[in-house]
């Protein structure tokens, strides 16, 4: 700092400072005597460079600067306001009294711990570990002692008791009350085979005659699941399986539950006797078919007392208990679409084998009676409720699982339906349900002969679904002829091939994304597409040889060519290159055109466009195989009628539901909110339905066409004529109908489509035939009364690819094709008529004139079908009876 803007020095024993340092010394709350004044061994407080220099500017000052002050200050140990109280540092006591007075007074816990310092202060010494452990375990000891003190054992009567559920139809008229019968028999435990006792035994608890009532390490697992979201599962012993069984007051899965069910089970455990857990449980659990206790499944699977249950059928119920829903061999699909009867059969036959196995393990049977039970044991009907005999116990069924599959929305479980009470308010129309029973029926009253003609005509199975588009409500099914005595819906999941009418999603395909470019690899070719125009042409030659997108052949996992069939053999359009524009190729369902189709836009996308219409993955099989565009998947009725009213609604998807709302006795349960997302732009759906008109106006699904209103659909028929569609649609409803034979005798451990040549008399079924013949007789009826209205008109789409010249599209039948340079003409073509270039062919079907009335074009679907061509005939590889995936599907 420089000289001129330093402060002049002080007199030494004046000025206003020098006071107010001189009243610091005496005056109680000011600042305490600098260090010199109390002998610090600093010597004189503050003395700066100056003082020392007796020719400094200053001469001697008796302090320094005021941070020197400040930090005298500090050392001294007091402030203003310590110097003045009692104890305090500078006080007359002397400083660090106070905090000595403080740590005189003991705390309870020495936490952080006094006279330590740092990392010391946080580490409990052993003394507070020992104490803070004992009155923890006291703490327990005490809480589980009052847990077991309040907790009874439970009154196995009272899960006795059950209410009705209530079923309503879509108008809220009453459908059925059901669900509360419960069939349940108490029986004596000498009443109950020892190989069931032991199979259980075997089975769920090793060591249940010498454990205490529970598992530590099983509901150390359940808790841990709980903590992480999931459910308490698995890991109970019998006698908590028991306790699980009678506790009907509390089913929530919470882990306040599962304490309450620890502390009832060590009671039971402790008071009561293990013969009486073993009755009580065997008497409670839940078998499936609606069986509560050994007595009744007894009953339920094999029509006989449980006293002569031998070991493999003991076996085979204590699978049951695992759950009926995939170990019944009747099969559940519509409670999961993967407990199919085949796959049931076989977890149930696993499971009774592995059951057996651990009998003989622990020296519950002998290895020569094991040997005796090698097969599932035949049950009996799964249905015996008359009150759900037609229709109404398919559409119970549909609705159950709707609530069930979907119980993270709904909060309803299969248990909990179990145990009634709900009011169902379904989506299900009366008069709809009804009217498709009855055209179904007259058909095959009519048609359907199986004691005239056995071999052709047993077996023989309809489905059906209608779906309103502007919601997704499932207003009608057909199940099959009556749900007491045929057991899978066939609304539902049957494993029926959809065959041609799947092709509306290659189009769709095509519409959305559009072909690959040929000259771009494939990384480049995704990007690089040309959406389809449904003017654009394509082959329909018998047995054409199938591309890549590139041009390439496409050849199968053994270097196989595919050569694509048409059904009939019959090749489109004039040689040399059989082209015919894909309305027409719809129109006559011709399949080389939409397989050559689908491999050009890519089966990725064909797939995709298939869910975006709302069909489920898991039922899309084949996707990597050129067969996938002509329907070698196995959606359900159901799906196939929601996914055509995506079209209907123009592009709008909706999934199909059942059940609008379920009430309890404390009011609102679930309530169904609509969840709309647009599958594909309104020009892509509306191009679609124009084309599917076509089909219904002059092509293969002429026997649909109602008399007062426009209607769009396919008909579509498998390899092996092994099953039958039409899928149709109006703006206001879309309803599929299917057909199909199989063996459904509960003998047989697998399901095997069988063959339609002959059955009702036909040569061969076709979707054009008694499928189409059943969607007309039902939609005339369910449509009655309510206005036509037309589907919306469609906006041109796409670009016209292939567009070379050729002749009208001719139906020719060959094995092989022939390369006539002129097409013979059909019975509507003139010789003296000019062909059309493709520009002016009719671009939307209400443009379209002069179909060909040609029976054969006319009266078929073109199926899928795959007989060998000359070329696989040679070493082709050919669909192996189960999956179709060469030359076509197989049913």
């Amino acid at each position: 700092m420089s000289e001129h803007r330093r402060k002049p020095p002080q007199p030494q024993g004046g000025g206003r400072a020098a006071a107010r340092r001189g009243q610091s010394g005496s005056s109680p709350g000011r600042r305490a005597a600098p260090r010199g004044a109390n002998g610090s061994p600093s010597g004189s407080y503050g003395t700066s460079s100056h003082e020392s220099d007796p020719n400094g500017p200053g001469g001697e000052r008796p302090y320094g600067g005021r941070a020197e002050s400040r930090r005298a200050t500090q050392r001294s140990g007091g402030g203003r306001r310590r110097a003045a109280e009692p104890g305090g540092r500078g006080g007359p006591n002397g400083p660090g009294r106070g905090r000595a007075a403080a740590s005189d007074r003991k705390r309870i816990i020495d936490y952080p711990r006094a006279g330590k310092y740092g990392a010391a202060r946080w580490v409990p010494s052993w003394k507070l570990v020992t104490g803070l452990f004992i009155g923890f375990f006291g703490s327990m000891v005490a809480v589980a002692g009052i847990g077991y003190a309040m907790v009874t054992v439970p009154n196995l009567a009272d899960t006795a008791r059950a209410q009705n559920n209530v079923y309503y139809w879509s108008d809220k008229s009453e459908m059925v009350a059901t669900g509360g019968e419960t069939n349940r028999q108490e029986i004596n435990l000498a009443q109950i085979p020892k190989a069931m006792q032991n199979a259980v035994i075997s089975q769920e608890n090793k060591t249940f005659y010498t454990d205490s009532g529970i598992d530590p390490k099983g509901i150390a697992r359940a808790v841990l699941n709980m903590a992480r979201g999931g459910e308490t599962q698995g890991g109970s012993t019998i006698t908590q399986q028991y306790v699980k069984n009678a506790m009907l007051d509390d089913q929530s899965q919470t882990l306040s539950r599962k304490f309450k069910e620890i502390f009832v089970s060590v009671k039971v455990g402790s008071t009561v006797s293990k013969d009486k857990i073993m009755e009580g449980y065997l008497n409670s659990a839940y078998y499936g078919r609606g069986a509560y206790g050994i007595q009744a499944a007894a009953r339920a699977y094999f029509d006989k007392n449980a006293d002569k249950l031998n070991p493999g059928e003991c076996a085979f119920l204590s699978a049951m208990l695992k759950g009926a829903t995939y170990y019944d061999p009747a099969g559940a699909t519509s409670f999961d679409p993967a407990a199919t009867p085949d796959a049931n059969k076989k977890r149930a036959l696993r499971q009774m084998q592995n059951t057996l196995d651990k009998m003989v393990q622990y020296g519950h049977l002998d290895a020569a009676t094991r040997a005796k039970y090698t097969d599932l044991p035949v049950v009996k009907n799964p249905r015996s409720n008359n009150a759900l005999s037609g229709q109404v116990g398919y559409l119970v069924d549909l609705a159950n699982a709707s609530l069930v599959r979907n119980s993270a929305k709904t909060g309803i479980t299969e248990r909990r339906l179990r145990e009634g009470g709900l009011s169902i308010y379904t989506t299900f129309d009366k008069k709809k349900v009804n009217e498709l029973k009855t055209a179904v029926e007259n058909v095959q009253k009519k048609n359907i002969k199986p004691k005239e003609r056995p071999d052709t005509d047993k077996y023989v199975q309809f489905g059906g679904a209608s779906v309103d588009p502007e919601t997704g409500a499932i207003k009608a099914i057909y199940g099959g002829e009556d749900a007491t005595k045929h057991f899978t819906n066939n609304a539902d999941v049957t494993g029926a091939q959809v065959g041609s009418t799947f092709k509306p999603f290659v189009l769709a395909a095509a519409m959305k994304w559009g072909v690959r470019d040929k000259d771009l690899p494939e990384n480049q070719a995704q990007d690089e597409r040309t959406k389809v125009n449904p003017q654009s042409l394509y082959s329909g030659q018998n047995d054409l040889k199938i591309k890549n997108y590139d041009g390439s052949i496409w050849k199968n996992e053994n270097g196989k060519e595919w050569l694509q069939e048409n059904d009939g053999k019959q090749s489109y359009g004039s040689p040399p290159g059989y082209q015919i524009n894909l309305r027409e190729a719809m129109r006559e369902s011709v399949n080389s055109a939409f397989v050559q189709l689908g491999m050009d836009v890519g089966l990725d996308k064909v797939k995709e466009s298939a869910e975006d219409a709302g069909l489920l993955p898991g039922s899309l099989t084949g996707t990597g195989y050129p067969s996938f565009s002509i329907g070698i998947s196995d959606p359900s009725a159901i799906r196939m009628a929601g996914a055509y009213a995506t079209f209907a609604a123009s592009g709008q998807q909706r999934e199909p539901f059942s059940v609008l709302k379920v009430t309890g006795k404390d009011g609102a349960v679930y309530t169904h909110e609509d969840e709309t997302r647009q599958a594909f732009e309104a020009d892509v759906a509306d191009n679609v339905t124009d084309v599917l008109k076509t089909v219904v106006k002059s092509g293969t699904g002429t026997n649909a066409q109602l008399s007062d209103r426009q209607v769009a659909g396919k008909t579509g028929t498998t390899d092996g004529n092994k099953s039958a569609w039409f899928v149709g649609y109006t703006p206001q409803l879309s309803t599929s109908i299917s057909m199909f034979r199989y063996d459904d005798n509960e003998k047989s451990k697998n399901r095997t489509f069988l063959k339609m040549y002959g059955t009702g008399g036909q040569e061969k079924i076709h979707g054009a035939s008694f499928p189409s013949e059943i969607w007309h007789d039902y939609m005339e009826q369910a449509l009655k009364g309510t206005k036509p209205l037309p589907f919306p008109t469609p906006t041109p789409i796409g670009k016209v690819i292939n567009d070379l010249p050729s002749p009208t599209p001719t139906p020719t039948v060959s094995d092989t094709p022939t390369a006539s340079p002129t097409p013979s003409p059909t019975p509507s073509e003139s010789e003296a008529s000019p062909t059309p270039t493709p520009s002016e062919s009719c671009q939307f079907e209400w443009q379209c004139t002069g179909e060909t009335d040609d029976p054969v074009t006319g009266g078929t679907d073109g199926g899928v079908t795959s007989s060998p061509s000359a070329t696989e005939s040679q070493g082709n590889t050919r669909g192996n009876g189960n999956g179709g995936l060469f030359g076509g599907p197989a049913g």
